[in-house]
C-alpha cells in the first residue's frame, strides 16, 4: 500500500499531501515538522509506486522528494516550506488564506 491516508486536525483545513521515500531525510524533516504543528498529513510513496512518482513529476515538474502540497498549493520541497514558513506565510496557507 502506497498510501497513508490521514485527516487533518484542523477542522476546514486544506489537505496536507507529501510524497515521500523511505530513505530521504528531508521527507522525515518535513514530517516532523509538520507533527510538531499538530498537523496531520497524506502521504504517498514514489519509492513503491512508479505510477505515483509519474503523477508527482507531471504535478511539480520536479524528481525530488519530498514534494508537499496544501490542498491545491504546491509548496515545493522541505526548505521551500521552511522558507514559508519563516516568511509567516505557512499557518495563513492552512488557514485557507492563500
Amino acid at each position: 500500500m502506497s498510501q497513508v491516508s490521514q485527516e487533518t486536525v484542523l477542522s476546514g483545513a486544506p489537505r496536507i499531501l507529501i510524497y515521500s521515500t523511505a530513505v530521504c531525510p528531508y521527507c522525515v524533516a518535513a514530517k516532523n515538522f509538520l507533527k510538531s504543528k499538530g498537523l496531520e498529513w497524506t502521504e504517498i510513496r514514489v519509492d513503491t509506486d512508479p505510477a505515483e512518482r509519474e503523477k508527482m513529476v507531471a504535478l511539480t515538474r520536479r524528481t525530488s522528494v519530498p514534494q508537499i502540497f496544501v490542498g491545491d498549493t504546491h509548496l515545493g520541497g522541505y526548505d521551500d516550506m521552511m522558507a514559508l514558513h519563516r516568511a509567516g506565510g505557512f499557518e495563513p496557507l492552512l488557514a485557507g488564506a492563500a
